[in-house]
């Protein structure tokens, strides 16, 4: 990719991000009614299982090889700990104490941490266009945070485990993009999940009473099922092809749109009731938006 096109989101991009945004904005509605009674363990474990084997065998009916080089084993394994497995436990018991759109919200503080740990690991320009798309969005993010400032007093715990997820997941994006596995996107995520749900499928074992899975009533299966085909096999793809074709920077402000979508779920999903900040913080994250979206006009 050449400088001038890695500054901007390319066009064939918009589609699979525009997909990215209403997966993974509307999870955390399902997140949250399906922890409801599915133990954290227990949830992230299916989750990640049954995503990855639905994604295995989408490529393997297409043709596509599995085979991971032995030399990218270490490699997938350390990405796999901070994307996957730290990301989805500090997720899922973090949003079970908080409302569902504050969690979105300061998961995707991402950002915040993603572009300097980019600027310093990787050396990426910081540009003017990328500082004011920075500025934007977390201007929006921060209107939220001040609406929701009684619920971080009144569940510290959980805020943190979720800003704990934010902090693990810009790691794992630049080191994703510091240390690249030689893989297709594809295969790379169906193992980037399946290595990240081992540890996880161990901890339900030692932790969870999966007797209590009997008494789960049908809305928290279909959180799981969304979690499953939509959160997971789809979102995960989408999330390595965007995250490997672009610099962390332009990634990381592509993603400031979900913590929106996140809020608006928990209106329509949960009854969850927006307020002006909310309404304030989606323009200035549309804004941000447009830093990364919008291409460079290159002098002659």
């Amino acid at each position: 990719m050449r400088e001038a096109e890695a500054q901007h989101l390319p066009a064939g991009l918009y589609s699979i991000l525009a997909g990215l945004w209403l997966a993974w904005g509307f999870n955390w509605a399902a997140i949250k009614i399906a922890v409801s009674q599915v133990p954290p363990w227990t949830f992230r474990t299916l989750c990640l299982g049954l995503g990855s084997a639905v994604l295995f065998a989408v490529l393997r009916g297409s043709g596509q090889s599995l085979v991971v080089p032995r030399s990218q084993w270490r490699r997938l394994a350390v990405l796999a700990f901070f994307n996957i497995t730290c990301w989805n436990l500090l997720v899922a018991y973090g949003v079970n104490m908080i409302p569902a759109g504050r969690g979105a919200i300061l998961a995707y503080m991402m950002p915040a941490w993603a572009i300097p740990l980019s600027i310093w690991l990787l050396g990426e320009r910081f540009t003017p266009r990328k500082l004011v798309g920075l500025a934007l969005g977390l201007g929006g993010l921060v209107l939220l945070l001040a609406d929701a400032f009684s619920d971080l007093g009144r569940a510290p715990l959980g805020s943190f485990l979720v800003l704990a997820a934010s902090v693990s997941w810009a790691l794992g994006t630049v080191l994703q993009k510091r240390y690249p596995v030689s893989m297709a996107p594809g295969p790379y995520t169906a193992w980037l999940m399946f290595l990240g749900g081992v540890p996880i499928f161990f901890g339900m074992l030692a932790f969870d009473d999966l007797a209590a899975l009997r008494q789960v009533e049908a809305g928290p299966w279909i959180g799981v099922a969304y979690n499953v085909f939509i959160a997971f096999a789809f979102a995960h793809w989408a999330w390595i092809k965007i995250a490997t074709s672009v610099p962390v920077t332009v990634f990381s402000l592509s993603m400031l749109v979900i913590p929106v979508v996140g809020v608006l779920s928990g209106m329509l999903v949960l009854g969850e009731r927006p307020s002006w900040q909310e309404y304030a913080a989606l323009a200035l994250v549309l804004g941000s938006l447009l830093t990364v979206v919008v291409p460079v006009r290159q002098a002659r």
